[in-house]
């Protein structure tokens, strides 16, 4: 059985969707440095086909995918909440699972991100990461992780060209005498 704190639609965690976030509550992980900690306990509001239903038919029209986000702890009722999500709307569906696997039925996933967080690696955001974000291209699941370093790259680029450079100026005369 699943439970759920808190939804909200999110704008980085699937690359190029507008996701309808579901925290899923009882993560059995607990890694060290975790950014939301108050997933470990067993708390919140069952999610059955009911309330799924209900959250759903709230966002549709304004989210592409639905990110189950966490649920290690019944990777089972993961894979079932995917199929219902399938069978109650048009979102593509996502999991961010601590686990170093995929779900028994990868299939029914449009994206999986996979791996504990791990604070001396840093997450997605990190080239440095030991988790891994998933796309299902067909039936393959391609690794898209270097998708979330655009903004790592573009700030090492950024910083790289901020470096001092030394520009010689000549003046109209001396460039004029170096043309003939």
């Amino acid at each position: 059985m699943l439970k759920y704190c808190t939804y909200d639609v999110v704008f980085q965690e699937i690359p190029d969707e507008v996701s309808l976030a579901i925290s899923l509550t009882n993560c059995p992980n607990h890694c060290p440095g975790c950014h939301s900690p108050q997933l470990w306990r067993d708390e919140g509001h069952v999610l059955d086909r009911e309330a799924l239903k209900e959250i759903l038919a709230r966002y549709k029209g304004y989210v592409t995918c639905c990110c189950l986000m966490g649920g290690d702890n019944d990777p089972d009722a993961v894979v079932e909440t995917a199929r219902a999500i399938h069978q109650l709307s048009s979102f593509k569906v996502a999991w961010y699972s601590g686990r170093n696997f995929l779900p028994s039925e990868p299939q029914l996933f449009q994206y999986v991100k996979l791996g504990p967080y791990r604070s001396d690696l840093g997450g997605l955001k990190s080239p440095h990461t030991n988790q891994r974000m998933y796309r299902n291209v067909d039936g393959q699941f391609v690794d898209i992780t270097p998708t979330f370093w655009r903004d790592h790259l573009l700030n090492e680029a950024l910083s790289q060209s901020r470096q001092p450079v030394e520009v010689h100026h000549k003046s109209s005369l001396e460039f004029a005498k170096t043309k003939h």
